[in-house]
């Protein structure tokens, strides 16, 4: 199987990249399946209904969420009535939609998408991410009635995103950290079959601090003191993620390349 994943969509620009490119590199690529993390994709803060929409209408198979999964308030109700979005396993126990699903690729393989927050440096105290991505993982085995699993690890800690993804090691074919916004170069395909980057980036503006209009957080660092608020920066954006072709029978990773494309960071193709 041949998947995509990207990063963080990032404001207007993080969209736009989606809405202009995504369709083409799914015919260039022949992508089975194609994760994209909408987390930031309205205003920086959250995942609208209608943004969700914009981005499935241009070829994403699957949303996944985050930290602000529930910051526009009309996601609350549109996890329920759209299948294709995963909030994170470890949100709330009383939170709306699902942190794992079973999707079915247009050739009829089945894929396993699932995400979790880290705990370390995170504002809230969430559940432990072990915990319950093993609940998941153990009545899913791979290789059985799926044929690949995406993990998605959405947090602060590159040391946390690393110990997930050798706990995961053998158990999932992809385990991608997200939520820092800045592509790492440690894509590798771990010991027991796992393909694994600790972040895959944003797909956003890169001439800004992590996807923001660089004026205000630059004054925030230097003085201490907010004067405005944040706001998506909105030149030409770079698709961020990470591409992975995976063996059917075990769900294993038998390739695994970082994906840039457009903007302003150098070009990175499968």
């Amino acid at each position: 199987m041949k998947i995509l994943f990207l990063g963080d969509v990032m404001g207007r620009a993080g969209r736009r990249a989606i809405t202009e490119n995504l369709a083409r590199l799914r015919d260039e690529w022949k992508l089975d399946f194609v994760v994209v993390n909408g987390e930031n994709a309205t205003s920086g803060m959250g995942l609208s209904g209608a943004h969700a929409k914009t981005l499935l209408d241009a070829g994403a198979d699957c949303l996944t969420l985050g930290d602000h999964a529930f910051d526009q308030k009309d996601m609350l109700a549109f996890v329920e009535q759209d299948s294709r979005i995963v909030r994170p396993l470890n949100f709330s126990k009383t939170a709306p939609g699902k942190g794992a699903r079973i999707f079915q690729t247009r050739t009829g393989k089945k894929i396993l998408v699932t995400q979790a927050l880290g705990q370390v440096f995170m504002k809230r105290p969430y559940d432990d991410p072990f915990s319950a991505l093993d609940q998941v993982l153990k009545t899913h085995p791979l290789g059985g009635m799926v044929q690949a699993i995406v993990v998605d690890i959405h947090c602060e800690a590159t040391s946390e995103k690393m110990a997930v993804g050798h706990w995961c090691d053998g158990r999932a074919s992809l385990v991608v950290g997200t939520h820092t916004h800045v592509p790492t170069s440690d894509a590798m395909i771990l010991p027991s079959g796992t393909a694994y980057l600790s972040d895959a980036g944003m797909c956003g503006d890169y001439n800004s601090v992590i996807g923001m209009e660089k004026t205000e957080p630059m004054r925030r660092f230097i003085t201490g003191m907010p004067k405005d608020r944040f706001t998506p920066a909105t030149d030409e954006a770079t698709l961020s993620g990470v591409y992975i072709e995976t063996d059917d029978r075990t769900g294993r990773a038998t390739r695994v390349q970082p994906v840039r494309v457009g903007g302003r960071l150098q070009p990175s193709l499968p």
